[in-house]
């Protein structure tokens, strides 16, 4: 079955509304200020076979209901700024934006995973004309967002390789690396950051 149901084209739509108002607000502020607020900005629409997987290891219902309501990350966009302090701006800014309500937010930056993984995700609920699989008019729909830095999004690309590789030799060893190289990477957004305020000042 079709786990989106007759909703794929509507998600595409919403992405493409979604990122084109970050770009707005971004493209506002580079001509304000002269300087950017995030390096690149990709998104992607969850892939049926992946949701279908997500909602069977959730226990949902095998259904378009499931995928579009209780499954938030159907769409998926990831802002990768130069600085802490730009991801905390581009946050401000799309708390901003109409139509748009902030779900759900987790600081991983402030509060990183155990094994060291550090981002900033939001879950949005986002207004789209489109009647939505409950009726509703206008309908809502769901998009996470996940920001980072470009080592904190290297690391994660790393990271991610590593845990689908199998037949791995001393995992327990290359955990406490990623963990050490985690928490090095962390130490330098901080001294970029601060090197930046200095230049500024």
């Amino acid at each position: 079955m079709d786990i989106y149901g007759d909703y794929e084209k509507t998600l595409q739509a919403v992405a493409d509304s979604l990122q084109e108002k970050i770009h707005t607000y971004c493209n506002t502020h580079l001509e304000a200020t002269g300087e950017k607020l995030y390096e690149h900005l990709s998104w992607r629409i969850k892939t049926p076979e992946s949701m279908l997987d997500k909602c069977r290891r959730e226990g949902y219902p095998i259904e378009p209901r499931s995928a579009l309501k209780l499954v938030h990350d159907a769409i998926g966009i990831r802002i990768v700024c130069l600085f802490i302090d730009d991801i905390h701006k581009n946050i401000e800014e799309i708390k901003k934006l109409p139509g748009i309500r902030v779900y759900r937010e987790k600081d991983y930056i402030s509060a990183a995973k155990p094994n060291g993984y550090r981002s900033y995700h939001l879950i949005l609920e986002l207004e789209d004309e489109t009647p939505d699989i409950d009726g509703n008019s206008p309908g809502t729909y769901f998009a996470e967002v996940q920001l980072r830095t470009i080592a904190m999004d290297t690391w994660a690309a790393l990271e991610h390789e590593l845990k689908y590789k199998k037949d791995i030799r001393h995992p327990e060893l290359i955990s406490e690396e990623l963990k050490r190289c985690a928490d090095e990477l962390a130490a330098c957004d901080v001294s970029l950051q601060t090197l930046r305020e200095l230049i500024r000042n």
